[in-house]
């Protein structure tokens, strides 16, 4: 929405002007994401942007978003710049106040998709452990053979 691209200033995720305004924004995943020198590191990162995209328009008024996934923060108002999370982050970056349900469905469905894919290759993988390890340190009866395996772990060579 609002032609938005990839900002290539370090620190910042994405820009896009809309009325006069270009917005710098920050996301991250939830209202909760970093500690006091994080936050700190982030403000830099506002301000290095600003001075950049001052030297070629002056004029520039810029604002800055800190943008959560999810989450509420209802004191947006941060003073060096706004943090939006949940519905009003991505009413803010669409404006669409339905964008942030609408996703969920196709985001579930994908997220199915590489579960099930995940718990196949999992259950592959213990397979052949298994199956190595039987046939390393399992005797014919399929007990463990205990002074085997303690002497690969710990044994001087």
């Amino acid at each position: 929405m609002y032609g938005g691209w990839k900002s290539g200033i370090p620190g910042i995720d994405l820009e896009f002007d809309y009325e006069s305004v270009r917005y710098i924004v920050n996301i991250k995943s939830g209202p909760n994401w970093g500690n006091s020198s994080q936050i700190s590191k982030m403000k830099s990162d506002f301000k290095t942007a600003q001075r950049t995209l001052r030297t070629s328009n002056s004029k520039l008024n810029i604002v800055c978003v800190n943008g959560c996934c999810y989450g509420r923060d209802n004191n947006p108002d941060k003073g060096d710049y706004y943090k939006y999370c949940g519905q009003k982050f991505w009413e803010f970056i669409s404006s669409s106040e339905c964008l942030y349900t609408d996703i969920i469905t196709p985001l579930g469905h994908k997220a199915q998709e590489k579960n099930d894919d995940f718990i196949k290759a999992y259950a592959n993988r213990i397979n052949m452990f298994t199956l190595e390890f039987g046939t390393m340190f399992c005797n014919e009866n399929g007990e463990i053979d205990w002074e085997k395996l303690v002497k690969l772990n710990s044994s001087k060579s």
